[in-house]
């Protein structure tokens, strides 16, 4: 499919108003393959939204210094963990990527030099829940990677030069969890719904900026007191949900999803961005 093909795909889609907004709490590989509650709220998504013409993915698993988009015509499944069952590692999802679209991408941001990636493909962050959405493997998949030495003010800034890839039916999904400190990790609650006070304490907050607006709250993370340091140790995690939130707009309401801790330190929590 090239530029053209994709222009035209998208026509009618313009009198129905912009694609909706994604971003998905992962957690563990996996729910690529296991059945809970997780990934039918995942199936739910996907068949409540417009099938879209092709998918744009920020995971949290591809950081590089400079931005990236893959451009590849066919992106490897890539299986980037150790220590699970080969059940897992067997898994493929055989989307087709869209150069085109990695194109037009590169084209439409200003804000830094986007490269064109011929090496990556589709981490764990995409395709562990894409699949979910979209079992047939069927809509063309790009990524584009988190420049790990920019500050979140910048992620968030980067992220609404690509708002107009939404009126194309492309669907922007961001990939992490609000909550995720794998240091703190009960193990022996590896399966249960539960979580540290200060797990709770963080997440809460940040539902509620979130549906309050305020999301320069959200940006200035690290000033926001114990439970957000604990509950954001490292950003590659959390950044994909400013990537989602800078695509809201005015008329524009935010639907929570998959709203529970697992293993004390982590948090499912997904939510869906459209017209209101």
């Amino acid at each position: 499919m090239n530029l053209r093909d994709l222009n035209k795909m998208t026509e009618p889609l313009s009198n129905t108003g912009k694609m909706p907004v994604l971003f998905l709490g992962h957690g563990s590989p996996m729910n690529a393959i296991e059945e809970n509650e997780f990934v039918a709220g995942f199936r739910r998504i996907g068949k409540e939204i417009t099938k879209p013409n092709a998918i744009l993915c920020i995971s949290a698993h591809w950081e590089t210094k400079g931005t990236f988009v893959t451009a590849m015509q066919n992106p490897p499944t890539i299986h980037d963990f150790g220590g699970f069952p080969k059940a897992l590692f067997d898994v493929q999802y055989p989307a087709p990527g869209s150069p085109e679209l990695a194109k037009e991408t590169k084209s439409i941001i200003t804000k830094t030099e986007v490269g064109l990636d011929e090496k990556w493909g589709l981490d764990h962050g995409a395709w562990s829940v894409i699949k979910h959405l979209y079992p047939n493997a069927d809509i063309p998949v790009i990524q584009m990677s988190i420049d790990y030495s920019k500050p979140p003010q910048y992620h968030y800034e980067l992220a609404k030069e690509i708002n107009s890839l939404r009126n194309k039916g492309v669907l922007i999904i961001g990939s992490g969890n609000m909550v995720h400190n794998l240091r703190m990790v009960a193990w022996s609650k590896l399966n249960e719904e539960f979580a540290f006070d200060w797990a709770t304490e963080a997440n809460e907050k940040m539902k509620s900026y979130i549906l309050g607006g305020d999301h320069q709250r959200l940006i200035d993370f690290r000033s926001q007191g114990r439970a957000f340091d604990l509950a954001i140790p490292t950003p590659e995690h959390y950044l994909p949900l400013l990537y989602t939130l800078a695509l809201k707009e005015k008329n524009e309401e935010v639907t929570l999803f998959n709203d529970k801790p697992v293993a004390g330190s982590l948090t499912m929590t997904s939510l869906k961005i459209e017209a209101a």
